[in-house]
Protein backbone atom coordinates (compact mmCIF):
# COMPACT_ATOMS: atom_id res chain seq x y z
CA UNK A 1 0.00 0.00 0.00
CA UNK A 2 2.88 2.10 0.91
CA UNK A 3 4.50 2.10 -2.31
CA UNK A 4 1.09 2.45 -4.59
CA UNK A 5 0.97 5.49 -2.24
CA UNK A 6 4.55 6.26 -3.08
CA UNK A 7 3.89 5.73 -7.15
CA UNK A 8 0.64 7.92 -6.98
CA UNK A 9 2.38 11.48 -5.59
CA UNK A 10 5.54 10.68 -7.31
CA UNK A 11 3.12 11.07 -10.48
CA UNK A 12 0.84 13.52 -9.36
CA UNK A 13 3.10 15.61 -7.59
CA UNK A 14 5.68 15.87 -10.89
CA UNK A 15 2.76 16.85 -13.23
CA UNK A 16 1.32 19.24 -10.79
CA UNK A 17 4.59 21.06 -9.62
CA UNK A 18 5.87 21.34 -12.98
CA UNK A 19 2.64 23.02 -14.29
CA UNK A 20 2.47 24.91 -11.07
CA UNK A 21 6.36 25.56 -11.57
CA UNK A 22 5.61 26.98 -15.29
CA UNK A 23 2.85 29.33 -14.30
CA UNK A 24 5.01 31.16 -11.46
CA UNK A 25 7.54 31.63 -14.23
CA UNK A 26 5.33 33.88 -16.51
CA UNK A 27 4.85 35.91 -13.49
CA UNK A 28 8.48 35.35 -11.42
CA UNK A 29 11.45 35.65 -14.11
CA UNK A 30 13.88 34.82 -11.06
CA UNK A 31 15.06 30.73 -11.29
CA UNK A 32 15.36 30.90 -7.54
CA UNK A 33 11.79 30.28 -7.17
CA UNK A 34 11.63 26.99 -9.55
CA UNK A 35 14.42 25.94 -7.18
CA UNK A 36 12.17 26.04 -4.28
CA UNK A 37 9.27 24.21 -5.66
CA UNK A 38 12.09 21.70 -6.51
CA UNK A 39 13.02 21.45 -3.39
CA UNK A 40 9.21 20.74 -2.03
CA UNK A 41 9.03 18.25 -4.42
CA UNK A 42 11.78 16.67 -3.34
CA UNK A 43 11.05 17.06 0.55
CA UNK A 44 7.60 15.27 -0.08
CA UNK A 45 8.65 12.58 -1.98
CA UNK A 46 11.59 11.28 0.54
CA UNK A 47 8.58 12.07 3.32
CA UNK A 48 6.14 9.93 2.19
CA UNK A 49 8.29 7.17 0.91
CA UNK A 50 9.58 7.07 4.61
CA UNK A 51 13.49 8.09 3.53
CA UNK A 52 15.23 10.18 5.75
CA UNK A 53 18.57 12.22 4.02
CA UNK A 54 21.16 13.25 7.09
CA UNK A 55 23.98 15.33 5.55
CA UNK A 56 27.34 15.91 7.22
CA UNK A 57 30.22 18.50 6.84
CA UNK A 58 28.39 21.76 5.79
CA UNK A 59 30.49 23.46 8.27
CA UNK A 60 33.56 22.83 5.34
CA UNK A 61 31.88 25.14 3.05
CA UNK A 62 32.82 28.70 3.05
CA UNK A 63 32.09 31.12 0.19
CA UNK A 64 30.27 29.83 -3.16
CA UNK A 65 30.54 29.40 -6.05
CA UNK A 66 31.25 25.64 -5.75
CA UNK A 67 31.01 22.87 -8.16
CA UNK A 68 30.05 19.88 -6.35
CA UNK A 69 31.00 16.06 -7.42
CA UNK A 70 28.72 13.60 -5.90
CA UNK A 71 28.55 9.73 -6.48
CA UNK A 72 25.75 7.99 -8.46
CA UNK A 73 24.10 5.53 -6.44
CA UNK A 74 20.23 6.18 -6.90
CA UNK A 75 17.29 8.16 -8.29
CA UNK A 76 17.35 9.35 -4.57
CA UNK A 77 20.37 10.70 -4.66
CA UNK A 78 18.27 13.70 -6.50
CA UNK A 79 15.97 14.40 -4.33
CA UNK A 80 18.15 13.74 -1.14
CA UNK A 81 20.90 16.17 -2.50
CA UNK A 82 17.82 18.79 -3.20
CA UNK A 83 16.86 18.21 0.36
CA UNK A 84 19.95 18.52 2.44
CA UNK A 85 21.94 21.13 0.20
CA UNK A 86 20.97 24.48 1.65
CA UNK A 87 22.74 26.50 -1.08
CA UNK A 88 21.20 27.36 -4.50
CA UNK A 89 22.10 25.43 -7.43
CA UNK A 90 22.04 24.10 -10.88
CA UNK A 91 22.30 20.10 -12.45
CA UNK A 92 24.14 19.73 -15.41
CA UNK A 93 21.69 16.60 -16.83
CA UNK A 94 21.38 15.23 -20.27
CA UNK A 95 19.34 16.92 -22.93
CA UNK A 96 16.94 13.73 -22.98
CA UNK A 97 15.18 15.22 -19.82
CA UNK A 98 14.52 18.75 -21.18
CA UNK A 99 12.49 16.92 -23.94
CA UNK A 100 9.96 15.89 -21.12
CA UNK A 101 6.77 17.57 -21.24
CA UNK A 102 6.35 19.72 -18.23
CA UNK A 103 8.60 18.41 -16.32
CA UNK A 104 11.55 19.09 -18.81
CA UNK A 105 10.12 22.56 -19.84
CA UNK A 106 10.23 23.12 -15.77
CA UNK A 107 14.47 22.29 -15.86
CA UNK A 108 14.51 24.78 -18.47
CA UNK A 109 13.27 27.28 -16.91
CA UNK A 110 14.87 26.45 -13.04
CA UNK A 111 18.08 27.27 -15.42
CA UNK A 112 19.40 23.56 -15.13
CA UNK A 113 21.97 23.20 -18.11
CA UNK A 114 21.34 20.71 -21.00
CA UNK A 115 24.52 18.48 -21.78
CA UNK A 116 23.99 16.54 -25.71
CA UNK A 117 26.49 13.73 -24.99
CA UNK A 118 26.27 12.62 -28.75
CA UNK A 119 27.27 15.82 -29.51
CA UNK A 120 30.54 17.18 -28.89
CA UNK A 121 30.39 20.55 -30.09
CA UNK A 122 27.27 21.24 -28.56
CA UNK A 123 28.72 19.68 -25.29
CA UNK A 124 31.64 22.19 -25.43
CA UNK A 125 29.13 24.96 -26.22
CA UNK A 126 27.19 24.20 -22.94
CA UNK A 127 29.97 23.53 -20.83
CA UNK A 128 31.43 27.09 -21.77
CA UNK A 129 28.37 28.54 -20.97
CA UNK A 130 28.10 26.88 -17.80
CA UNK A 131 31.68 27.89 -16.92
CA UNK A 132 30.64 31.88 -17.11
CA UNK A 133 27.40 30.95 -15.05
CA UNK A 134 29.66 29.73 -12.48
CA UNK A 135 31.91 32.51 -12.80
CA UNK A 136 29.89 34.73 -12.17
CA UNK A 137 28.25 32.82 -8.75
CA UNK A 138 26.17 29.80 -9.85
CA UNK A 139 27.07 26.36 -7.53
CA UNK A 140 26.68 23.33 -10.08
CA UNK A 141 26.54 19.47 -9.22
CA UNK A 142 27.96 16.90 -11.48
CA UNK A 143 27.70 13.49 -10.62
CA UNK A 144 30.94 12.38 -12.49
CA UNK A 145 30.10 8.92 -13.03
CA UNK A 146 27.64 10.00 -15.76
CA UNK A 147 25.26 7.80 -14.72
CA UNK A 148 23.78 5.80 -11.54
CA UNK A 149 25.64 2.21 -10.49
CA UNK A 150 24.39 -1.18 -10.47
CA UNK A 151 25.82 -2.14 -7.46
CA UNK A 152 26.52 0.92 -5.49
CA UNK A 153 30.48 0.45 -6.31
CA UNK A 154 31.94 3.89 -7.47
CA UNK A 155 32.28 3.94 -11.48
CA UNK A 156 35.00 5.38 -13.81
CA UNK A 157 34.94 8.87 -14.10
CA UNK A 158 34.35 11.18 -16.64
CA UNK A 159 36.28 14.09 -17.43
CA UNK A 160 33.82 16.69 -18.92
CA UNK A 161 32.94 17.58 -15.60
CA UNK A 162 36.86 17.82 -14.69
CA UNK A 163 36.91 20.34 -17.91
CA UNK A 164 34.37 22.85 -16.28
CA UNK A 165 35.82 22.44 -13.47
CA UNK A 166 38.94 23.82 -14.27
CA UNK A 167 37.74 26.34 -16.59
CA UNK A 168 35.26 27.73 -13.91
CA UNK A 169 38.88 27.91 -11.61
CA UNK A 170 36.21 27.50 -8.58
CA UNK A 171 36.90 24.51 -6.05
CA UNK A 172 35.73 21.12 -6.07
CA UNK A 173 33.55 19.92 -2.86
CA UNK A 174 33.57 16.11 -3.14
CA UNK A 175 30.24 14.23 -1.86
CA UNK A 176 30.05 11.13 -0.37
CA UNK A 177 26.47 9.70 -0.80
CA UNK A 178 25.26 5.64 0.62
CA UNK A 179 22.82 4.08 1.82
CA UNK A 180 20.30 5.35 -1.46
CA UNK A 181 21.22 2.13 -3.75
CA UNK A 182 19.58 -0.78 -1.20
CA UNK A 183 16.78 1.72 -1.40
CA UNK A 184 15.92 2.32 -4.56
CA UNK A 185 18.46 0.10 -7.22
CA UNK A 186 19.27 1.66 -10.46
CA UNK A 187 16.00 0.22 -12.62
CA UNK A 188 13.44 0.50 -9.70
CA UNK A 189 10.97 3.47 -10.37
CA UNK A 190 9.77 3.89 -6.93
CA UNK A 191 11.82 3.19 -3.67
CA UNK A 192 11.43 -0.57 -2.01
CA UNK A 193 11.93 0.35 1.21
CA UNK A 194 12.35 3.28 4.00
CA UNK A 195 15.70 4.17 5.54
CA UNK A 196 18.23 6.26 5.51
CA UNK A 197 20.57 7.96 3.04
CA UNK A 198 23.71 9.29 4.37
CA UNK A 199 25.30 12.59 2.42
CA UNK A 200 29.20 13.54 4.04
CA UNK A 201 30.47 16.61 2.24
CA UNK A 202 34.30 16.63 1.99
CA UNK A 203 36.93 19.76 1.92
CA UNK A 204 36.80 21.88 -1.22
CA UNK A 205 39.95 21.48 -3.64
CA UNK A 206 41.48 24.50 -4.48
CA UNK A 207 41.84 24.96 -8.03
CA UNK A 208 42.68 28.65 -8.52
CA UNK A 209 45.80 29.00 -10.73
CA UNK A 210 46.23 25.44 -11.45
CA UNK A 211 47.05 24.79 -15.13
CA UNK A 212 44.39 22.41 -17.28
CA UNK A 213 46.70 19.97 -17.75
CA UNK A 214 46.23 18.70 -13.96
CA UNK A 215 42.81 17.61 -15.02
CA UNK A 216 43.89 13.86 -14.34
CA UNK A 217 45.26 14.33 -10.82
CA UNK A 218 42.04 16.55 -9.72
CA UNK A 219 39.94 13.74 -10.94
CA UNK A 220 41.98 11.43 -9.27
CA UNK A 221 42.55 13.53 -6.40
CA UNK A 222 38.34 13.88 -6.01
CA UNK A 223 37.72 10.04 -6.76
CA UNK A 224 39.63 9.24 -3.59
CA UNK A 225 37.86 12.01 -1.37
CA UNK A 226 34.89 10.32 -2.71
CA UNK A 227 35.81 7.11 -1.63
CA UNK A 228 36.67 7.82 1.93
CA UNK A 229 33.22 9.58 2.48
CA UNK A 230 31.59 7.01 0.97
CA UNK A 231 32.94 4.96 3.27
CA UNK A 232 32.34 7.17 6.42
CA UNK A 233 28.35 6.68 5.09
CA UNK A 234 28.83 2.83 5.40
CA UNK A 235 30.08 3.53 8.67
CA UNK A 236 27.35 5.16 9.99
CA UNK A 237 24.59 2.34 8.88
CA UNK A 238 23.56 0.53 5.55
CA UNK A 239 20.44 2.14 4.88
CA UNK A 240 18.04 -0.57 5.38
CA UNK A 241 14.68 -0.13 6.31
CA UNK A 242 13.58 0.87 9.96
Amino acid sequence: MRRAVVLVNYVLSTIILSTFALFVALFDKREETIHRIGRFWAKLHLSLAGIDARMEGLERLGSPPYVFMCNHQSALDIYALMTGLPLSFKWIAKRQLFRIPLFGWALRKAGYISIDRENPREALKAIEEAARKIREGMNIIIFPEGTRSADGELLPFKKGGFTLALRAMVPVVPVGIYGSSSLQPKGSFIPRRKGVIYIHVGEPVILEGMDRSKKTGVMDDVRRRIEGLMAKGEGLGTGRGR
